[in-house]
Order: structure tokens, then C-alpha cells, then sequence
């Protein structure tokens, strides 16, 4: 039997070498399980084709919180587990780019008249070989740009969720109080028609009580549908359907927390845990790698050598090597390196656009957290307390007979306005509360999106 030369015995090994590389079990959903979990401060179960039908109807069983909300959407939404897949792709490319082309195996056979000529030719991609190591290097760095960006779209999706959360809850609470201000100007309308059929109420004084029920009227059916918009909303995040939409929300919003958050350092935060930094990062380093890849393959991009082998009738077998190689007549492929140098500074444009974008939206997200906290707190400890003091007084003098039934019903009005608007400050504080934490450890704040 003949022998392989050096060249061919090195090809082979090299390539039964790098077939070893293989798929993870995972696909990388640990490392972005991880990765999502170090950024929303709990639990970060993913997973692409599990039944999690068990945990989210024990999680479902109570009272929704903002963070069984995010547990469930981590773990139930559709969409987030068809972004997921796509990491299975990128790990499938990069665990092809360790792997050698398969050998060429040429055979040929002549005859003529009594003679016959038999060819053998095993040949193998040297310039695969030789590039392989970078190629893995440039496809490894990929795949952890995609897990960054897997993580980034699980952040996205956990302040989405947050978001409709604290909507949903609002809008139930504002739909409650509409519904108060509905009954008091009825109880109104109802007395000025009254009092207007015995002669003790103006006719311009009962038309302004009829005006005022009607407008309650109108605001409970809009405070209605936006409590139920705002937990459709919250229902497609959170990927439920069937009986699993009768979840139950609290009856309030939680309480502001005794301080606002101090962030002296937020800009340097957020250019060290953002996401969307690290991935574009990757991005640049892996881009950077293929550029000197390009340079040095700038124009052999073939090169095969190989074992032969012929035999003919009545002759002895002969057996070589043989090479074939890219002559660079045509292409000298100066285009190819000119694109990779383009697509290398695009990737370092878009990676400091992205730090710049990162400073200015951590900035405004802090300033919309202590915006909002302060409101909120002045609405709880001024406005709503004022509003209830002067209610007070109100019905003092009324059960002294020094007020009307009138006045104490427009007192009554006003007081639960203020105490819409108290809500409407509190859910807007828990909101940018979101925002700025996405800000610092996700991506873009001011990307609302219904689907990661």
C-alpha cells in the first residue's frame, strides 16, 4: 500500500483535530442567563423550546408582582424565544468555522484499446487549514457579541414588562377612582334636579351638575379602556393566553421608596454594563480580526494540496502530490480589503456613537427618576394632605349648616382629582425608575418595544 506524503498526513491530522469542536448543551443560554441576571437584580430562567407551563401558572396562582411579571415574560414569551433560536445559529457558525472543509476525492478512469489508466486523488484545503485559527478567533467573538446581544433583548424585555406593569396597575386604580367621580356626580345631578323642581336651584346651577356627570360618564369609559388596553399590553409581554389571562393585579401601586437612588458615577456605569457597549465592542474587535484576515488572503484565497495516485495497464503505479492555487491575474483583491477597512471604521463609528448615545441617555433617565420622585413625593406629602384637610373643613362647616350639600360635593370632586393625578405621579416615577436602570444596564432608554 502506498504511503501518504508528509503534507497529506498533516492535512488529514489537522482536520480530524478540528472536527473535535462541537455544539454546546446549551447553546449559550447559560452565559445569557447570567449575563440577564447580573442586570435585573433576580431569577433569569431561559430557555428556547421548554414547557414552562407549570412554573408560570404557579407564578400566575398569586397576585402579580413586577418581578414574578418579568419571571414569567423571561420565561413564557414567544418572541423572546424566537430571538433566542437565533443564538443557536451563531454558535452553529461558529463552531463550523473549527472545522476543516472536507478533503476533495478525485478518481478517473481511461481506457484505451487494450491499455487502461486509473487516476487517485485525495486533496485537502490548505488555506482553510492556515486561516482556521483566526476564522474561529473572528466566529468565537461573534458568538459572544450574540450572547450580549441575546442578554440585551432579555433587559429590554424584563423593562418592558415593568413598564406595562406598572401602567396596568395605575390604570386599574384611575379606572376605580373614575368610577368614584362618577357616583359623586350623579349623587350631584340627582340633588340639583331635585332641589331645581322645588324652586331652590337655579336652572344654569342644575345644567352645570348635568354637565359635570356627563364628563364623569366620559372619563370612566376612557379610564375603562386604558385599563384594559394597558393589561393587553402586559398580557402579550407576558405570552399568555386561555384561562391564563385571569391573573390578578394589586389593587395599588407600591409605595415610593423612603430615598431616591444617588448615581454619582451613572455614565461610567453605564459604558462598563450596558449591553449594547459590550456587544459593540465584540463587534469592533471581531471586525478588526477580519480585517487582517482579508490583508493576508488578500489575493490567494484557494490554495488545495493533495496526495495522487495513477496506475496503467502494464506500467508500475506512480503516486506524487499535487497543488492548485488562485493566480491572481484579475483580482489582486484590493476591493475585498478596501470593504473590510470600510466595514472596520463603520464599526468603530457605530461603537462610539453608541458610548455617546449611552452618556446622554443615562443623564436624561436620571433626570426624568428624580423629576418624577420628587413630584410623586410632593403629591403624597402636600397635595393629597391638603386636599383631605380642606375636605375636613368642608364637611365641618356643612354639618354646622355654614355650607351647602353642593359645596361639599365639589369638594369631594376635587379631592379624588388630586388623588388621580397622585397616581398618575407614582406610576410615572416607577416607570423612569425602570428606564434608568435599563439605561445603565441594558441598552437605549427610550426604546419602548413590544417584543424583544
Amino acid at each position: 500500500m502506498a504511503r501518504l506524503p508528509k503534507t497529506a498526513a498533516a492535512g488529514l491530522s489537522a482536520m480530524l483535530l478540528a472536527g473535535c469542536a462541537s455544539l454546546s448543551k446549551d447553546g449559550g443560554l447559560a452565559d445569557v442567563s447570567r449575563l440577564t441576571q447580573e442586570r435585573i437584580g433576580q431569577t433569569a430562567s431561559l430557555s428556547r423550546d421548554a414547557d414552562n407551563s407549570q412554573q408560570v401558572g404557579a407564578l400566575l396562582a398569586q397576585p402579580l408582582t413586577p418581578e414574578s411579571a418579568v419571571q414569567i415574560a423571561l420565561l413564557n414569551s414567544p418572541a423572546l424565544k424566537a430571538s433566542l433560536a437565533e443564538l443557536g445559529v451563531t454558535e452553529a457558525e461558529f463552531v463550523q468555522s473549527g472545522r476543516m472543509r472536507n478533503p476533495s476525492l478525485g478518481f478517473g478512469r481511461i481506457r484505451g484499446g487494450s491499455e487502461t489508466e486509473i487516476d487517485r486523488s485525495v486533496t485537502f484545503d490548505i488555506a482553510g487549514l492556515l486561516t482556521l485559527p483566526a476564522r474561529s478567533r473572528i466566529e468565537g467573538r461573534r458568538f459572544e457579541q450574540a450572547k450580549l446581544q441575546a442578554a440585551a433583548q432579555a433587559v429590554q424585555l424584563a423593562a418592558d414588562t415593568r413598564r406595562a406593569y406598572f401602567t396596568a396597575v395605575a390604570a386599574a386604580q384611575s379606572a376605580a377612582f373614575a368610577e368614584q367621580v362618577r357616583v359623586a356626580a350623579d349623587a350631584s345631578s340627582e340633588l340639583a334636579e331635585k332641589m331645581a323642581k322645588v324652586g331652590n336651584w337655579s336652572k344654569l346651577d342644575q345644567a352645570r351638575e348635568r354637565a359635570f356627570y356627563q364628563d364623569a360618564l366620559t372619563q370612566l369609559a376612557r379610564s375603562r379602556h386604558e385599563a384594559t388596553a394597558s393589561r393587553e399590553q402586559l398580557i402579550r409581554l407576558l405570552g399568555l393566553w386561555g384561562e391564563q389571562q385571569n391573573f390578578t393585579l394589586p389593587y395599588r401601586l407600591p409605595d415610593l421608596p423612603p430615598q431616591p437612588q444617588e448615581m454619582n458615577d451613572a455614565e461610567t456605569q453605564a459604558l462598563t454594563r450596558r449591553l449594547d457597549m459590550q456587544a459593540a465592542r465584540r463587534d469592533t474587535e471581531a471586525t478588526a480580526d477580519a480585517l487582517g484576515l482579508t490583508k493576508a488572503t488578500g489575493f490567494i484565497t484557494v490554495f488545495d494540496a493533495g496526495y495522487a495516485d495513477k496506475s496503467s495497464t502494464g506500467k508500475p503505479r506512480e503516486n506524487g502530490y499535487q497543488v492548485t492555487f488562485e493566480l491572481p491575474i484579475f483580482d489582486w483583491g484590493s476591493a475585498k480589503v478596501a470593504r473590510a477597512q470600510a466595514q472596520y471604521m463603520q464599526s468603530v463609528h457605530r461603537t462610539t456613537d453608541t458610548a455617546v448615545r449611552a452618556r446622554s441617555e443615562v443623564r436624561e433617565a436620571y433626570s426624568s427618576y428624580r423629576t418624577t420622585y420628587d413630584i410623586a413625593r410632593h403629591y403624597r406629602d402636600e397635595v393629597v394632605p391638603l386636599r383631605k384637610k380642606i375636605s375636613d373643613e368642608v364637611l365641618l362647616r356643612y354639618n354646622g349648616m355654614l355650607a351647602s350639600v353642593f359645596e361639599l360635593l365639589a369638594d369631594s370632586r376635587e379631592q379624588l382629582n388630586s388623588v388621580n393625578t397622585a397616581i398618575e405621579t407614582q406610576r410615572d416615577f416607577w416607570i423612569a425608575e425602570t428606564r434608568l436602570h435599563t439605561a445603565v444596564n441594558g441598552g437605549s432608554a427610550n426604546e419602548t418595544r413590544t417584543t424583544p
